[in-house]
């Protein structure tokens, strides 16, 4: 038997990148999928690619709107049953210095990482707790360990996940619902490979292990975590970054 059969999962940001790659495997091992993203279209053609709606659903949604993500997760318990896993994945930047940088792109930036993922937390507990189980995944990010340049908002709000992945653990422990962080570092997608090659060179000569992560090698984590094979697992904070930064 597969990993995940029989259990399903809504994944946020879920249209492309990460969110599509955890997707991918979670189907893989069995798992139905509801994908909730802002662009409806991506949305719906990744729910497509991944098998369609005996497997994966598309909703669009925006998780800065608590509505919005009770209705994604509305959605995963009337069209499959229930919600046995979480991922808080959806994600935006909006770089610049602390001098160059405007309120609105701090405010964006906090809302959809840190907002969103307590929305996410938050609807999702709400069900798990009167199933007595479930996993939670939340995506931080190495800059929410070490600080980046230009990224105040990034970097305070993937600290702020960590934190809230530790409370959120926390309080949820006694009702047998698991919540845990990865912390991913550079990892290959359309986002990262649009860098200029000089700075992608000198982020990558910063990796003990010689190269840039896959998508796939994040999805293996939120994998683990959000399966049986990390029972015992919760409050962790996992970082997939080939050991840059330790």
């Amino acid at each position: 038997m597969s990993l995940l059969t029989g259990q399903t999962a809504v994944i946020t940001g879920g249209a492309q990148g990460l969110g599509l790659a955890i997707a991918e495997k979670f189907v893989s091992e069995g798992a139905r999928v509801v994908l909730g993203d802002i662009n409806p279209t991506a949305t719906q053609s990744a729910a497509e690619h991944l098998g369609g709606p005996d497997v994966a659903l598309a909703t669009s949604c925006d998780v800065t709107r608590a509505s919005d993500v009770e209705t994604l997760v509305a959605t995963a318990v009337e069209r499959f049953g229930g919600l046995d896993i979480m991922v808080n994945n959806a994600g935006i930047t909006r770089d610049a210095t602390m001098r160059k940088m405007t309120e609105e792109q701090f405010d964006q930036v906090i809302a959809v990482h840190l907002k969103g993922t307590w929305n996410g937390v938050r609807a999702a507990a709400a069900v798990m707790r009167e199933q007595k189980r479930g996993a939670i995944v939340n995506m931080s990010s190495i800059s929410g360990k070490v600080g980046m340049i230009g990224q105040t908002n990034y970097s305070a709000a993937k600290a702020g996940i960590v934190g809230m992945t530790k409370a959120a653990s926390k309080e949820l422990a006694y009702l047998g619902v698991r919540v845990n962080a990865i912390q991913p570092g550079l990892i290959r997608s359309a986002m990262t490979e649009a860098m200029p090659q000089h700075i992608w060179d000198s982020k990558e000569a910063e990796v003990p292990l010689g190269r840039a992560g896959e998508p796939d090698e994040v999805a293996k984590v939120a994998l683990f975590l959000a399966s049986g094979m990390s029972s015992y697992m919760t409050g962790t904070v996992l970082e997939v970054t080939g050991g840059r930064h330790l």
